[in-house]
């Protein structure tokens, strides 16, 4: 027991390594086709017959032609037949741009092309490529990109599967200007939020064709973040069960001077179109919401209040380490522009003079309570305890090492914590050395759970900037988490049989098996000196209950910590950064 119980400390204490980047060594091992794998892609193709016909829309203005011809070519190699290109020739200066597209028509009588007769930008020419598509779903080229070879063939075979999908995305990675890959985007699967963030749905995108034409196709003004425009009208005409992420890379961005793939400040005019485009889909779904840019390509969301802010109840459990807790609750009152709080501190038998003199000086403040939990220390008991001994409509779970950094955190998390169907909310954590601590939670790393990034520098944005931006994730920390007293009671409180470790893991599960979206966001920011007033698992009798908390996990959670939704099947479990994995889970 002992032994065991030390090599699964070890694995949850370990701080990431950086390495080098090891994506070419991933695509030569995983993601390399020859000529055999090609045969077999075309058998399996013709084994599945004819599903659908896809229509591949491409917008075309003055492309370099070895690009035009390599984004033709990869389209003309596809495993799986069905489909016609739609070519639209925005009125292109460049004469080669004509005399390819007429080849390439010649050639395949599948290639349509049409030019138009003057320059409308990208938005009316993927209008003039939809008005040629014939085909049951549109799947969306960039004229200077690449599709895989199985890249039709694997959404084809995703809609045999479920003919009722009407909105299919994948994976993506780059290309530089040699033909090398590099700098791929492993997606989470659909999450609302993120896409109110990013686009990051982005390529592959396929769209039932119908659906594109119903909601008006492609909407001039939106130039740069048309795409994004699309997805985010159609999305709110069907059910999340008819959107499907394959995540396999089926499609490469061209890396090149002036390309959005290369550098999201390239086109300025984009971030300022897809800031639009999220604040209307805002305001046609979420009325009093707004968002607002920030760099790189991302938004922020800033989700009202109630008129009546709804009253907060923070539980903080602590023993002795007065200096610790002086520094959780003077944070609170001093940093916190939240309108309607109370502290409720849970005193689980100090006995420190000075724990116990600062404990009688709370007592006597306004906004603060202080209960007495005598029994011994259980986290899951301690505050559900305390939970019934107050009346907040919100409860926020906060350890007495939190330390407040921004005005708005409370704000930031209640006004996600209110919104309908949102359960558990958390915030981003730093070490006091500036490193993160938890940007929320991974499930399967290191077995149960982890934090994802733990120990990267503050800022690190995480892989396709993920760490920069709100959205769904699994599970949150209970170190400072926030969450409606409706949905805690709903799904009875914290697991006592767990005492210290994984309650909140636990809990955030029965959260998301009740049907709620958990969620993350990084503009709640605090310091987490971690675990500080319980030191570490350094008994035998601690060893034991932490190998026991891991072991009624693993029973009652496998299935799920095996399969994160909100992480990438070819991202590793054996660390923090966002590794690849050697293999994929796919």
């Amino acid at each position: 027991m002992s032994g065991a119980a030390d090599a699964l400390l070890r694995r949850y204490n370990l701080r990431h390594d950086l390495r080098p980047d090891a994506y070419a060594a991933w695509v030569r091992h995983f993601d390399s086709f020859d000529g055999s794998d090609l045969a077999a892609l075309r058998s399996r193709a013709d084994t599945l017959g004819r599903v659908v016909e896809f229509s591949v829309l491409v917008p075309v203005y003055n492309t370099p032609e070895q690009w035009l011809r390599r984004c033709i070519e990869s389209v003309l190699a596809q495993a799986y037949p069905h489909w016609q290109l739609c070519l639209a020739d925005d009125a292109s200066s460049d004469p080669a741009v004509s005399r390819v597209l007429e080849e390439y028509a010649a050639k395949d009588p599948r290639v349509r092309v049409v030019r138009r007769e003057r320059n409308g930008h990208i938005a009316r020419a993927s209008n003039t490529a939809l008005e040629m598509a014939t085909g049951a779903y549109v799947a969306l080229l960039d004229h200077d990109d690449e599709l895989r070879p199985h890249a039709l063939l694997e959404m084809a075979q995703a809609i045999a599967g479920d003919p009722a999908l009407d909105l299919l995305y994948s994976d993506e990675d780059k290309l530089d200007g040699d033909g090398q890959r590099f700098d791929p985007y492993f997606k989470p699967d659909w999450d609302p939020d993120l896409l109110r963030s990013q686009n990051y749905v982005c390529h592959l995108s396929v769209i039932r064709t119908s659906l594109v034409r119903a909601v008006g196709g492609f909407r001039p003004g939106f130039e740069g973040s048309q795409d994004h425009d699309l997805v985010l009208r159609c999305s709110e005409r069907i059910d999340p069960a008819r959107i499907r992420h394959i995540p396999k890379v089926l499609y490469h961005w061209r890396a090149i001077e002036g390309s959005t793939a290369l550098t999201r400040d390239a086109k300025d005019y984009a971030a300022a179109a897809g800031v639009r485009a999220v604040d209307e889909h805002l305001r046609r779904c979420h009325p009093g919401a707004r968002a607002e840019e920030l760099s790189h390509g991302h938004y922020r969301v800033r989700w009202p209040l109630p008129e009546a802010a709804p009253k907060v109840s923070l539980l903080v459990p602590t023993r002795d380490r007065a200096n610790l807790l002086r520094t959780c609750v003077e944070s609170i009152f001093e940093r916190t522009d939240y309108p309607d709080f109370e502290v409720v501190v849970i005193d689980n038998q100090s006995s420190e003079p000075d724990a116990l003199q600062y404990l009688a000086e709370l007592d006597r403040r306004d906004r603060v309570r202080v209960l007495r939990f005598d029994a011994p220390f259980n986290y899951s008991a301690i505050n559900n305890w305390a939970a019934g001994q107050c009346d907040g409509a919100v409860l926020g779970l906060v350890n007495n090492d939190i330390e407040v950094l921004s005005r708005e955190w409370l704000s930031e998390m209640v006004s996600h914590a209110v919104r309908p169907g949102i359960g558990a909310v958390g915030a981003m954590l730093y070490y006091p050395d500036d490193t993160i601590q938890h940007a929320g939670v991974v499930l399967g790393v290191h077995g149960v759970a982890a934090h994802a990034y733990c120990g990267m520098p503050r800022g690190y944005p995480g892989h396709g900037g993920r760490v920069r931006v709100a959205q769904r994730l699994s599970a949150v920390t209970g170190a400072c988490l926030v969450v409606r007293r409706s949905v805690f009671e709903q799904v009875g409180g914290l697991d006592e049989s767990l005492q210290v470790a994984f309650n909140d893991i636990d809990f955030c599960l029965r959260v998301r098996e009740a049907g709620y979206r958990n969620l993350w966001t990084p503009f709640a920011e605090l310091y987490h000196h971690e675990s500080a007033s319980r030191g570490s698992e350094d008994t035998e009798e601690k060893r034991a209950r932490f190998v026991g908390e891991v072991e009624a996990m693993l029973h009652r959670w496998s299935p799920q910590l095996r399969c994160d939704p909100a992480y990438n099947p070819n991202l590793s479990l054996s660390g923090l950064n966002s590794e690849y994995a050697f293999p994929p889970r796919l």
